[in-house]
């Protein structure tokens, strides 16, 4: 019996070694196959951006010392914390003035608009540029779109180009909204919201609408659409055939657009930097993220999901903690 006790031990203790040496294998494994992934993730992303980055030094380059057209573009939505917005356009614009060499400013532009302040600050600062330096021309180039504040912004230059099939337009202003009144009266929710002042929930979508704020607000959007048609009609000036539907906020197609006098002629960014601005090289001056930077936002996400992935499969960590 005891023979039988003792053998039976040394089973188990076998068992166990060989599932603790089996344990530490696959985490010692696990470790090697962890390293080898933020390493090749390294050496891929590195790679990638690198490539990117050189690219986006080519594009913006400065003080070539050739004559050349500056490029400055205008895409996407148009907002305070988008990559088109008013200040980094303004930067662009700044630099490619400050190069000697620089023949005309071409804006690159394909957005569905945005933000009505941000594209009233572009259209200032191309107007204020043009005034400081009446020698350069500024041209608009629209690629698939340019609607609302993109065509506000692009009023401001000399001449605007687009494609026949380009969709141009869109000046009016919205302001989107829900209400759910109903769905509150429905769902049997009672709602309770304290104001100091009578306009303080002003729109709000869990109450009834109220007609004196509703037209307040109308007043609001209709100011700010006065401003973008007197924008259109000072930029423009005689070119505009003005028709009833002209500011109601519908888009034409540049074939239209050119009949309405909303754009001046067909063209793309190679034909108006040769022919129109007249210098064929082409420099972007719009503001990039550099390699760094991409490269630390990049690789600090990546490696910190890959550390606590780590920590978790090596027990350091339980799992779930800090998400």
């Amino acid at each position: 019996m005891r023979s039988d006790e003792q053998k039976t031990l040394w089973e188990r203790e076998v068992i166990e070694n060989v599932l603790m040496a089996s344990l530490l294998e696959q985490r010692k494994a696990r470790r090697w196959s962890l390293a080898y992934r933020l390493l090749s993730l390294l050496i891929v992303t590195g790679t990638v951006l690198y490539l990117v980055s050189l690219n986006d030094f080519d594009q913006s380059a400065k003080g070539s010392g050739e004559p050349h057209t500056a490029v400055v573009d205008v895409f996407g939505m148009i907002m305070e914390d988008a990559p088109a917005n008013a200040n980094t356009i303004e930067d662009g614009l700044l630099d490619a003035v400050e190069d000697k060499e620089t023949r005309g400013i071409l804006l690159r532009m394909n957005s569905p608009g945005g933000s009505p302040v941000q594209s009233a600050y572009i259209y200032e600062a191309i107007r204020k540029l043009k005034s400081r330096h009446p020698e350069l021309p500024v041209v608009a180039v629209v690629s698939d779109l340019c609607a609302s504040g993109c065509y506000y912004a692009a009023s401001a230059a000399d001449k605007i180009y687009a494609h026949p099939t380009s969709v141009v337009g869109s000046i009016g202003v919205i302001m989107n909204g829900f209400g759910f009144v109903g769905t509150l009266e429905k769902l049997g929710v009672e709602r309770r919201t304290l104001t100091a002042g009578a306009h303080k929930a002003l729109l709000d979508p869990f109450a009834p609408t109220q007609p004196a704020e509703q037209a307040h607000v109308q007043g609001l959007i209709n100011s700010v659409h006065q401003d973008f048609i007197a924008a259109v009609r000072q930029g423009r000036g005689d070119r505009l055939k003005e028709i009833p539907d002209m500011f109601s906020g519908l888009v034409w197609t540049g074939r239209q657009a050119k009949e309405l006098g909303l754009i001046d002629d067909f063209g793309d960014e190679r034909s108006v930097a040769e022919d129109i601005i007249g210098a064929k090289e082409r420099i972007n001056y719009t503001p990039r993220e550099k390699f760094w930077e991409k490269l630390g936002s990049r690789m600090g996400t990546q490696m910190g999901s890959a550390l606590f992935r780590h920590l978790e499969e090596s027990g350091a960590m339980p799992g779930g903690a800090l998400r």
